[in-house]
């Protein structure tokens, strides 16, 4: 097999997995709270349903695209631009993670409110319907997000299936370190309004080439990780002081 080939889609891999777990914090910390309200024997159990469901929901979102995604024949022409059903697709996608991106960038900035009070104990089968409705909302940017940086299946599907199993091994630690350096989130939600930008670029048939895009992941993810140990760093020194 071609060196390229194969390199280039390791890197697609490793791109989507780390914006897949993510994106998908928000759907963890969500899972965490409504399953808080269960019994104690009952959370855990409600936490690995909730994000099985999540992916089970993700691939079939993700299935329904791709589908969507090889309807090139034009539905109707506007102006000099004629859409297809993969245009549209790629266009309503795009101007939504713009939103979503734009929302949760505000979000960064707003003080965060105290939730209201809930009750102690709830009934585990709504709280997992509850929980695979909210999962539907969340698993959208996750299928957007992925199309925006490859068409292939198979590299989106694996993708996705290692967010959510990092996720669910290891959701204490990833909650923890997404809320230990908030910088991260908001490193996520900021490529989230790159890529809307290129997947609107492309329902408008004018292609970016997605090695800009990856050029910015990486040298952002660069930025921040040397942030990061820049600010462990400080703290170690004024420790010892």
């Amino acid at each position: 097999m071609d060196f390229s080939y194969l390199s280039s889609h390791l890197i697609d891999l490793l791109t989507l997995t780390v914006l897949e777990t993510i994106l998908g914090v928000d759907n963890l910390v969500f899972i965490a709270a409504i399953s808080n309200r269960l019994l104690p024997s009952q959370q855990k159990i409600a936490r690995r349903i909730g994000l099985l469901l999540a992916l089970g929901i993700r691939l079939l979102l993700l299935s329904f695209a791709v589908w969507i995604m090889k309807l090139e024949k034009p539905w109707f022409s506007l102006l000099d631009w004629s859409f297809s059903g993969r245009d549209l697709l790629l266009l309503g996608g795009g101007v939504f993670l713009l939103y979503k991106g734009t929302m949760e960038i505000h979000e960064e900035f707003d003080a965060p409110q105290a939730a209201p009070h809930a009750h102690q104990f709830a009934r585990l089968i709504p709280t997992i319907i509850q929980i695979g409705l909210f999962d539907l909302v969340f698993s959208l940017d996750s299928v957007l997000t992925a199309i925006g940086l490859t068409q292939n299946f198979a590299i989106m599907a694996t993708a996705i299936f290692i967010a959510i199993a990092i996720m669910m091994f290891f959701s204490e630690i990833t909650s923890q370190f997404i809320k230990k350096n908030p910088g991260i989130r908001m490193l996520a939600w900021s490529l989230l309004l790159l890529i809307s930008l290129a997947l609107v670029a492309d329902g408008l048939h004018f292609h970016i080439p997605r090695g800009y895009v990856y050029f910015a992941v990486c040298f952002s993810l660069l930025v921040e990780t040397l942030n990061i140990l820049r600010r462990k760093r400080k703290k170690r020194k004024d420790a010892s002081n």
